[in-house]
């Protein structure tokens, strides 16, 4: 039987580090999560039967990009982004609200009709309100849902950053309203303010009152260091509502992910993966590896020998970079499916260390070498 509210709870906690189970109609999905992205409806150089064979329970959309190629109505004949990408997992999609910073020079800001994009494909000129992408969502038939918010670049400009967030929680209360009742899928928060403790907790007890599924942690990895980061983290853990999701958007690396749970974050997102993998970067057990380097050419061990999926320690590290030097389209494949692997190995293991009381262990044996 389908299960008609979306839900969370918690499992196991060990001091602010948590297990938890995200329930939705489409399935479960175990936290701490790390959530592929499929921006243009795929996952780069990956099918969704491989992503679903490394344990990945849920993947991310953009809203900002589908809505430029192919359009929510495409999307929306097929029945939606599920049966469009063939993907029977749940799926998150972001708002489009990062796109407004990270193509500022085709946007801009209306507080009343939201980011007005040019967009970077044919010029063609976009409005996105907080009722519009809420609108693209709902048509992509989303899961878990993310209201418009404004994210801004690193800087240290006080007023400019208060102006920010306080735009974001307008949108938000919008967004909310413009939502309505869906029982099925979630809608979340995003949490702004840039690296100011004040700003960042003022925009948290904001949305708190306006109330949503869960709570996301936005603006970040987009220039800080992981210590500030991890400070912005520190401002608000307490104040987290412990039966609600905490997501930190964008972020990151194997080492940024580790210390994110020990501050009780719950599900993370990164191109990372795919990203490295098709520059020839894997991430592995024993750090990270430049396939290309030549050192590899009469290496003939797998990429790492730790991996538990032994489909993936088929080819040997001569192979791969053989594959890379020859500009070979399947290096990239493999090491894109490669690091998707390893980050849910890692997640796997994080969750373990956390029920069995080990988490802080396993913090400081993986956090200054993944």
């Amino acid at each position: 039987m389908a299960l008609k509210h979306f839900a969370f709870k918690v499992l196991k906690k060990d001091k602010f580090s948590r297990t938890g189970l995200i329930q939705t109609h489409r399935g479960n999905i175990q936290t701490p999560a790390f959530m592929p992205v499929g921006t243009q409806a795929t996952v780069k150089a990956c099918t969704i039967d491989d992503i679903k064979k490394t344990g990945s329970e849920i993947v991310l959309g953009n809203t900002y990009h589908l809505m430029i190629r192919p359009g929510v109505e495409r999307i929306q004949r097929m029945g939606g982004l599920h049966k469009f990408m063939n993907c029977n997992l749940p799926i998150l999609t972001d708002s489009g609200g990062f796109q407004v910073m990270s193509l500022s020079k085709l946007n801009k800001i209306d507080k009343e009709k939201g980011a007005i994009f040019n967009s970077h494909v044919d010029g063609k000129k976009f409005y996105l309100s907080p009722e519009e992408s809420i609108r693209i969502q709902l048509g992509l038939n989303s899961d878990i849902v993310m209201i418009m918010d404004e994210c801004p670049k690193k800087t240290n400009d006080y007023d400019l950053i208060k102006k920010s967030m306080e735009l974001s929680i307008y949108w938000a209360e919008r967004s909310k309203k413009a939502f309505g009742n869906n029982p099925q899928k979630a809608l979340f928060g995003i949490i702004q303010g840039g690296l100011f403790k004040d700003l960042r907790i003022q925009s948290l007890n904001s949305l708190l009152k306006i109330k949503f599924d869960g709570y996301a942690i936005g603006g970040l990895a987009v220039g800080e260091s992981q210590s500030e980061m991890f400070e912005v983290l520190d401002y608000i853990k307490d104040d987290l509502p412990e039966d609600k999701p905490h997501y930190l958007m964008g972020v990151g690396t194997p080492s940024d992910i580790l210390g994110a749970v020990k501050r009780g974050i719950d599900m993370f997102d990164c191109v990372l993966p795919t990203r490295s993998g098709r520059t020839g970067l894997a991430f592995t057990w024993n750090g990270r590896v430049n396939i290309k380097n030549n050192k590899y050419q009469n290496d003939d061990t797998p990429l790492d020998q730790n991996c538990k999926n032994l489909n993936l320690n088929k080819y040997s590290k001569n192979y791969l970079n053989h594959l890379f030097n020859t500009n070979e389209i399947l290096g990239s494949m493999l090491l894109s499916l490669h690091n998707i692997n390893f980050y849910q190995e890692l997640m796997s293991a994080i969750r373990s260390s956390i029920v069995n009381g080990t988490f802080d262990k396993f913090h400081d044996k993986y956090i200054g070498k993944l």
